[in-house]
């Protein structure tokens, strides 16, 4: 018999006033999403405006890869750093520091010369984005218990669904309305009015939490930990395009050096009471252990998707960047739907939402590519529409589900840490999917012609799927 009852809630938080626990109202909790789906818009609100900056900053793809791959980059090289400097410093302080920072490198971002100064400019945003989006999630876990935490966390994975959706769509109305000759810059400017206003709300309504303990910061773990994404993610990023030089493989060579390195230094720290970066006893948790396995290949999977879609629907069916956006609204709409229900659904069915989700996701990219590969190229977005709304509602049948059983056991003291972990695994899978996935369907579009690249890439992301449905089945019951 399926256990289905609801997982008994963490300790209750220590802030830094004193024992009792804080309070996050409605409209604090609209303030940090707000939080949370600005830096994952702007992870896939570039993908659309890609070509007018090649044509008005004279970027070749390298540097375009360096746009999109940087700002991937630092933000997940940063974000278990970010977690733990809010858990020490306070979560309040850190969001207003990364909310502000955000903004202003947004503006770098929309008034930038030249492709390098963007380059730069999205570093920075990266960095910003992880200063503040760790402390969102910690701040749920710290100011929410019970039913109050599991609507949270249900909303918490439908922004962040719908933010990855919506960042491509809202690209693509940016990009062609064109306002006031701004072109592509709209897509970087738009986010100074939204930070101003977050700003204002944050101030008002978002309690500052802090670990009941505060930590140093673990140095040596922190520069390993870079070292491993960095050596990871910028060849596999930049390696098609600048041509696979030498650099590339010896950084992937790197890559397990440095991860091994960065386990043995945690490990050690850990077994001579220090705090490391990233605690091996969080990783013992299961919830946390086996969720983060699922992730990876939902992530990848996921933003591999996004990309290889918004290439095949304006390159391939010919559509322009608005009527590309409106071809993925089904997508948005049934992850949202998926994602309000999804507290009732575990409450009776258990962490088996995620298995019947994966279920779901893959019957929609099946549809998909089934009608891709007959009706190519004159498909519009009335055709295409039951398999992307079956997709999204996969989607949003397993995230939100999956983060909350993540963090369910994560001590709140380190509600940080453990957030920060979680959305680093994300963010690093989802720059992975663009580099492998989108690698994979760029190399073979110019020989096997795009309607084959992309039933390819759909099929790779089916095999992705099969993985995260046999994984979910391992996940612990949710008590």
């Amino acid at each position: 018999m399926t256990d289905t009852h609801v997982r008994t809630p963490a300790a209750p938080p220590v802030s830094a006033a004193g024992p009792s626990v804080p309070h996050l109202s409605g409209a604090g909790l609209f303030t940090v999403l707000l939080g949370a789906a600005l830096p994952l818009i702007d992870f896939f609100i570039v993908n659309v405006a890609l070509p007018s900056i090649e044509h008005d900053l004279s970027a070749g793809p390298a540097l375009l890869e360096l746009v999109v791959g940087g700002y991937g980059v630092a933000y997940a090289v940063l974000l278990v750093l970010g977690g733990r400097v809010g858990d020490s410093l306070g979560r309040r302080r850190l969001f207003l520091v990364g909310m502000a920072a955000f903004g202003v490198t947004s503006l770098a971002c929309g008034l930038a010369p030249n492709a390098w100064s963007l380059v730069a400019a999205r570093i920075a945003q990266g960095a910003a984005s992880a200063l503040m989006l760790p402390q969102v999630l910690a701040t749920i876990q710290a100011t929410t218990e019970g039913p109050r935490r599991a609507r949270a966390m249900s909303l918490y994975g439908a922004t962040a669904g719908l933010s990855m959706v919506a960042g491509q769509i809202l690209g693509g109305v940016l990009v062609a309305a064109d306002l006031a000759g701004t072109g592509w810059r709209a897509v970087f400017l738009v986010n100074v009015p939204v930070v101003l206003l977050g700003l204002v709300l944050a101030v008002r309504t978002v309690p500052d939490t802090r670990a009941g303990r505060p930590e140093a910061v673990d140095v040596p773990g922190t520069l390993l930990l870079a070292l491993s994404l960095v050596s990871l993610l910028l060849p596999l990023t930049e390696g098609r395009a600048a041509g696979w030089p030498l650099w590339t493989w010896l950084s992937l060579g790197v890559f397990p050096v440095a991860a091994a390195a960065f386990y043995l230094v945690e490990r050690r720290a850990d077994r001579r009471g220090r705090t490391p970066l990233v605690p091996p006893s969080l990783l013992r948790l299961e919830s946390l252990r086996r969720g983060l396995l699922l992730l990876l290949p939902f992530s990848t999977g996921f933003s591999g998707f996004m990309f290889v879609l918004a290439v095949a629907l304006q390159q391939g069916l010919g559509m322009g960047p608005v009527t590309a956006g409106l071809t993925l609204v089904p997508m948005a709409l049934a992850f949202f739907a998926a994602s309000l229900a999804g507290p009732r659904l575990v409450t009776r069915f258990g962490s088996r939402v995620v298995t019947v989700g994966g279920v779901v996701q893959a019957a929609g990219i099946a549809l998909l590519l089934a009608t891709l590969r007959y009706g190519w190229p004159d498909l519009g977005p009335g055709a295409l529409a039951p398999g992307v709304f079956l997709a999204g509602l996969g989607q949003g049948l397993q995230l939100p589900v999956l983060m909350r059983l993540m963090l369910s056991d994560v001590p709140a003291d380190r509600a940080g840490v453990g957030s920060g972990v979680m959305i680093t695994a994300q963010q690093s899978a989802l720059a992975l999917g663009v580099a492998t996935l989108g690698s994979l369907f760029l190399a073979l579009a110019p020989t096997a012609g795009l309607r084959e690249a992309v039933g390819t890439t759909l099929l790779v992301q089916l095999a992705l799927i099969a993985l995260t449905v046999l994984l979910s089945l391992r996940l612990p019951r949710m008590r």
